[in-house]
């Protein structure tokens, strides 16, 4: 018997015999191959698509070809004008940047920044931070000018007191003692005190 026309169901009483409801139904290869339209779309608009799709593929191509060609009659201009690649490539980068400022994403990215910049500058923890770094500047600043305030008058308390005042008189007399011998031409020091002009006396005999 043809295994074609067996009952598939093997359970069934009739397995194995051709089953009258089935009729052949007939394929149309053609359909089955062609790929199936989109969903919405008729045949005749998948058709107008695509032959739009290969159009505009084809100017595309068209396109880079001529900007090609514009790119090479540009780099001959420049160099018969003797304008350097590193100007050009200085133009291309600002021209870059600028596109990147008036940018959308570097827009909202500044606005961002600004914003986060005002909140943490408006947060009370950042008040209190700047509040206690100038208190401590100013207690250093009142803390140096105390310092230098109590030096400059110990300083002149010492001036004052009569031991600086005694050794300046001394200092005082010693200068003018050897500028006043040395005005007389004399090169002798000041004899010591309680010498006197009396003669130095013999040594006594052995």
């Amino acid at each position: 018997m043809d295994s074609a026309g067996q009952d598939i169901n093997l359970n069934s009483p009739n397995k194995g015999l051709l089953s009258d409801s089935m009729t052949d139904v007939p394929v149309d290869t053609g359909v089955a191959a062609r790929t199936p339209a989109v969903e919405g779309l008729t045949e005749a608009e998948e058709e107008e698509l695509r032959a739009e799709l290969t159009k505009v593929e084809e100017e595309i191509v068209t396109l880079r070809q001529v900007l090609a060609a514009k790119e090479r009659h540009c780099g001959e201009l420049k160099r018969r004008l003797g304008l350097s690649t590193l100007g050009g490539l200085k133009q291309n980068l600002s021209r870059s940047w600028h596109d990147v400022q008036v940018s959308s994403a570097y827009v909202k990215t500044s606005e961002k920044l600004g914003e986060w910049n005002e909140k943490v500058t408006q947060s009370d923890l950042y008040k209190k931070t700047q509040e206690t770094l100038s208190q401590a500047g100013q207690k250093t600043s009142a803390a140096l000018s105390t310092v230098g305030s109590a030096i400059s008058r110990k300083l002149g308390d010492m001036r004052n007191s009569a031991t600086f005042k005694s050794f300046e008189d001394r200092v005082g007399t010693i200068k003018s003692k050897v500028v006043g011998d040395r005005e007389n031409g004399s090169d002798n020091l000041p004899s010591s005190a309680g010498s006197g002009d009396k003669p130095l006396s013999d040594p006594a005999p052995f």
